[in-house]
Formats: C-alpha cells, sequence, structure tokens
C-alpha cells in the first residue's frame, strides 16, 4: 500500500512521530511518503490566522495517516482547515493521529481525534485507526510506541 502520512507539526513533536512511525509501516511492506502540510508563510505560536500554501496532491495514496497538535483542547486550526480544503477521500483508508503536551487523553486529545474523524468521514474517508501521543515527559515514549503500533496495524 502507498501510504501519505501527512502532518501540520509547529514545535516539531507531531513530525517526530510520523518520522518514527515512517520506518515502521516500510517494515510491513509498505511505500511511505511523509508530507507537511504547507503554510504560506510563518504562523506565530497559537494563533489562528493563516494561510495555506498549495495543498500537497492526495491522489497517489491508498491510505493517508492525518496528524497534528492539540491546540487549546481542539484539533489544530491548521489541520481542520487543511482537511476542509482536501479533495474528496472516498476509497481511502484514514488514520487519525494527534500529540498533546498534556498528560491524559480526555484533555483535548479524544476531541482532537472525533474532530478529525468527522473531518475525514465528510470527505468519504474510511478512518481505520487512531492514536494519541501525550508528550508529557513520562509518557512521551510509551505513548508513541503505543501510537505507532496502532496505526501500523490500521493498514
Amino acid at each position: 500500500m502507498n501510504i501519505g502520512v501527512v502532518v501540520y507539526s509547529w514545535s516539531g513533536n507531531t513530525r517526530a512521530v510520523a518520522d518514527r512511525l515512517k520506518p515502521a509501516l516500510e517494515a510491513a511492506g509498505h511505500a511511505v511518503h511523509v508530507v507537511s502540510v504547507p503554510l504560506a508563510a510563518e504562523r506565530e505560536r497559537g494563533s489562528r490566522e493563516f494561510t495555506l500554501a498549495e495543498l500537497p496532491d492526495l491522489e497517489p495514496f491508498d491510505g493517508i495517516i492525518f496528524g497534528a497538535a492539540v491546540e487549546a483542547f481542539s484539533l489544530s486550526p491548521v489541520l481542520a482547515e487543511y482537511l476542509k480544503h482536501v479533495e474528496p477521500l472516498r476509497g481511502k483508508r484514514v488514520g487519525c493521529l494527534v500529540t498533546q503536551q498534556l498528560p491524559y487523553r480526555w484533555l483535548g486529545g479524544n476531541r482532537a481525534i472525533r474532530q478529525m474523524k468527522r473531518l475525514c468521514t465528510a470527505k468519504g474517508a474510511t478512518v481505520a485507526g487512531s492514536a494519541i501521543v501525550s508528550w508529557a515527559s513520562s509518557r512521551r515514549e510509551p505513548s508513541t510506541v503505543q501510537a505507532i503500533e496502532e496505526l501500523r496495524g490500521a493498514f
């Protein structure tokens, strides 16, 4: 399967998880491409003002994993806006990945996953799996390993 891992990562945390996910999916026999959601200009931390640049073509991918951080207990507004503008995802298997600083899933992660799933299914995608990584120091590694296994198993 040809899988695109499409992430928006302001701080680099979500991108770090995506970069670790890539070899795990490749070891399972998939071709994997990590793609960043492009912005026309740098975004200020926490700003809700931004402009998306040209959207990457998702057509070549059989499966897509979307990833972003939790911001203000919700899905990053950048990825939310991006998902509103992507072409229909009919026939695509999708995975949802969020990273968050806070240690408990109910402190934004669960809501961000629900938001992402809703946006993806509205585009016709089949959501195959989801994962939340807590960036709190003691939970970072175990939740990263668990997220990689959950998403690898979904494809």
